[in-house]
């Protein structure tokens, strides 16, 4: 016989899912496209091979091309600073996203792990109740009835920010 699922675990189904679904903004698509081609070997090899020519070229090494930024070459140095720039930007962006994702994941992980310790719990009662409906004699086990109580999230949540303002001083 199927049991239909209560209100509480269809609403934690809910959040899950919804956890799950990390938004992504055009700034996340960019960021990431971004550092996957700057964090590439390819394009540590396209900026050496780069590097070398614009030296060669403006060292006038180059036959029949005319050099446009000396020694020592002052042009490529505002580039290289400029995308420095830009570069840093766009790991501060994506260690951000990166953040927000570890958290969501890192709350999702807490679910889950409230739902099993319920489900514990629940099966430990369940199974306490067939000893006693079989009349198998059970000792009194401080350690299995303090694990039958239910979670406290509650108390939980209150000792984890305890700790996160412990931790800030």
């Amino acid at each position: 016989m199927k049991r239909k699922p209560s209100n509480n675990r269809e609403t934690c189904d809910q959040q899950l899912k919804s956890s799950l679904n990390f938004p992504e903004t055009k700034t996340d698509r960019l960021t990431v496209f971004i550092m996957n081609v700057f964090g590439s070997i390819s394009f540590l090899i396209f900026c050496v091979l780069f590097f070398i020519i614009w030296a060669l070229w403006n060292l006038n090494l180059l036959p029949g091309l005319e050099p446009f930024d000396p020694y020592p070459f002052p042009l490529l140095e505002m580039a290289v600073s400029l995308f420095a720039i830009v570069l840093s930007v766009t790991v501060i962006i994506n260690q951000n996203r990166k953040g927000r994702i570890d958290k969501i994941s890192s709350q999702v992980e807490f679910e889950v792990n409230i739902r099993a310790e319920e489900e514990i719990t629940k099966i430990l009662n369940m199974l306490h109740e067939i000893q006693q409906h079989l009349g198998v004699e059970i000792s009194n086990d401080n350690e299995l009835e303090k694990m039958k109580e239910p979670t406290d999230i509650n108390r939980i949540h209150k000792k984890l920010d305890e700790d996160k303002t412990e931790n800030l001083n």
